[in-house]
């Protein structure tokens, strides 16, 4: 069942994802040549407790950790390790938080120190996607109007949109309806109304499409073994349009 939450929901929400937002900032920082990604999922659970919110992901149908860690051509889903990130390296770091009864949600992929000019250009063109499937979403719009704006930017760039994972709706669960794929075509799935809660999550890949999923049961990583990126928001749908409910402070400080 697809739900549009009340204003007082959607305030227990924004906490929620505004705490994943500000802790990701914080995060953002520690991706550096010699860190852990251990040492990120140990210093990500510390703040979730300091915040006095549980996190969403560990635990979930087994996963061992309080964020997604996924290096180069990991897609989503990789479990966080003691081996040291090296320059040159991209990191996407996805986590939730449940506070309150209520859940957050987002993702970012980090250039671990300097990065080649094609690794940047793959994480620009994939956090703009995420922001084109943003752009679609409006009452009366479809739930594919969002994959296919995502696609459709995606491929005029040269690169190939992820068809196994996709986003979702949430709230007082991690994952509700209705799924939200990041290709189209458009004009197809539920209308979007007012109150709906949508994290819309591309991701990218610089070579082919195709994933699959290593012996962990966890880590998906693309076939080809080239670079995969991703970025993920939970918005809210207005009586206008819609709100980022996960904007994190850098880019509110950019008028973004």
């Amino acid at each position: 069942m697809i739900t549009c939450r009340s204003a007082e929901e959607l305030v227990k929400l924004r906490a929620a994802n505004q705490l994943v937002a500000r802790i990701l900032e914080d995060l953002r920082r520690l991706v550096v040549p010699g860190a852990t990604t251990a040492g990120i999922d140990a210093e990500a659970e510390r703040l979730v407790g300091v915040a006095g919110a549980q996190p969403a992901f560990k635990g979930y149908r087994g996963f061992p950790a309080t964020i997604c860690a996924s290096r180069n051509h990991e897609v989503v889903h990789g479990i966080p390790s003691s081996q040291a990130l090296v320059e040159g390296d991209i990191l996407s770091i996805d986590m939730g938080v449940k506070l309150d009864g209520w859940y957050g949600d987002s993702a970012v992929t980090v250039g671990v120190g300097a990065i080649a000019p094609e690794a940047q250009r793959l994480l620009d063109v994939t956090e703009a996607s995420l922001y084109k499937g943003i752009d679609a979403v409006r009452p009366g719009a479809r739930v594919s109007d969002i994959g296919q704006a995502v696609q459709a930017y995606v491929e005029a760039q040269g690169f190939t949109v992820v068809r196994e994972f996709v986003g979702h709706g949430i709230g007082t669960k991690l994952h509700e309806e209705p799924q939200i794929p990041n290709y189209g075509p458009g004009g197809r799935g539920p209308r979007l109304a007012e109150g709906m809660v949508l994290a819309i999550e591309p991701m990218v890949n610089a070579g082919r499409a195709a994933v699959r999923v290593l012996s962990d049961g966890w880590t998906a990583i693309t076939v080809d073994g080239t670079l995969s990126a991703h970025f993920e928001h939970t918005v809210a749908v207005t009586a206008d349009g819609v709100e980022i409910l996960t904007l994190r402070p850098a880019a509110m400080a950019s008028g973004r």
